[in-house]
């Protein structure tokens, strides 16, 4: 796809299983075991076994190897491995990517997966706490010595910003978290089951970084994700309804850093998801009236509603409102914030659930879904649809 032109893969590749772990906040077990649990799975929901994969796509912060996942799972040979950079927002792009192996042909199955114990272990919550020398840690050093550590610091800068520039309070944030939660609240994969927020729980929460509040931030999860991709003709012999995968899209703003594009001329949008959206229509066809539900990478409140108003479901400074009155449903699984935070992964599982009829939160009718990838850095999407 290139962002001046429409591309030719969309309906070529469908989605056929899904496979997850339990969300936990301690796994006791290794991140590769996460990993080979959630792909059996997804193979068995496919209708699949490990003997028909050709192919394993991952984040490149994964710690376990394609080739190790599939001497584990017991796959066979592989004629396509890839990774794609800049953490969540490689989410969508993993699927992307088995596309692109599927339709011209170099793989016939791909598995796309993620696994991590991001709470027991490593904690992305933490911030930066060491750095290999690199062109990137380069332009994190520039905000480093002001305090500017962790993910929520970086996204504070931009949410002030949106806040001053449309007149708002902290309050608009809270709109997400609180319809998060109601979905959260009646899926039982969910961290938070039975939990649901109002907005003046999210009120009380306490500061993390101005304006961000607890409420406002993504859980921090144990736990695997597989997605298992193969070609739309194949897809209708097997038994789960397909997902088709009407357009996939990466993109990168100009002036593009990781979560601290502080330079650009404005801090008020997301231009990396301007890419992607553009893309996403471009080849779909498709506009934001025809989407019944969006599942939006929610590492951070104020990120979704910026995604909202890249994608034209509402104009700039609107979108609180937009999530208030429920003009689209959100996040039906709970989102990260609600059900669990595997980088995105667990939103795309969701969208193949609203396509299929099975989610928790069914929306009744849903024929297309948009899922994002992560904010703030290079990302990705999607748009899904029934086989019709």
């Amino acid at each position: 796809m290139s962002v001046r032109r429409a591309d030719s893969l969309g309906g070529r590749a469908a989605i056929v299983g899904i496979g997850a772990t339990e969300f936990s906040k301690d796994s006791g077990r290794s991140e590769l075991k996460l990993a080979v649990e959630a792909v059996r799975t997804a193979l068995d929901d496919a209708g699949l076994t490990p003997a028909d994969v050709d192919g394993l796509v991952t984040f490149t912060m994964d710690t376990s190897p394609e080739i190790t996942v599939a001497q584990a799972a017991g796959i066979g040979e592989l004629s396509f491995f890839s990774r794609i950079h800049y953490g969540g927002g490689a989410a969508c792009a993993t699927v992307q990517q088995a596309v692109l192996a599927v339709a011209s042909g170099v793989a016939d199955v791909v598995v796309c997966y993620r696994a991590f114990n991001e709470r027991s272990g490593r904690r992305f919550g933490s911030g930066v706490q060491h750095r290999e020398p690199s062109a990137e840690g380069t332009a994190l050093g520039w905000n480093l010595p002001f305090g500017l550590l962790t993910p929520a610091s970086w996204v504070a800068m931009a949410a002030q910003r949106y806040l001053h520039t449309f007149n708002l309070t902290p309050e608009a944030f809270g709109h997400v978290a609180v319809t998060d939660r109601r979905h959260a609240a009646r899926n039982p994969a969910a961290y938070f089951y039975e939990k649901p927020i109002t907005l003046a729980d999210h009120a009380a929460s306490r500061w993390i970084v101005e304006p961000l509040r607890l409420l406002d931030c993504c859980q921090e999860t144990d736990g695997g994700q597989a997605i298992v991709v193969t070609s739309a003709e194949r897809a209708r012999d097997l038994p789960r309804p397909p997902a088709v995968i009407v357009a996939a899209a990466q993109g990168a703003g100009r002036a593009q850093e990781q979560m601290t594009s502080f330079y650009r001329d404005g801090l008020t949008g997301l231009p990396e998801m301007d890419v992607v959206a553009r893309q996403l229509w471009r080849t779909s066809g498709l506009t934001p009236s025809d989407i019944d539900v969006g599942i939006l990478y929610d590492h951070f409140t104020p990120f979704v509603l910026m995604q909202l108003e890249e994608f034209g479901f509402c104009g700039p400074g609107e979108a609180a409102d937009f999530v208030a009155d429920g003009a689209l449903p959100l996040n039906t699984h709970g989102g990260q914030l609600g059900e669990a935070y595997l980088h995105g992964m667990n939103g795309i599982a969701e969208a193949v659930r609203q396509i299929r009829g099975t989610s928790v939160n069914q929306i009744s009718g849903a024929a297309r879904t948009l899922v994002t990838a992560g904010t703030g850095v290079p990302t990705s999407g999607l748009i899904l649809g029934t086989d019709d």
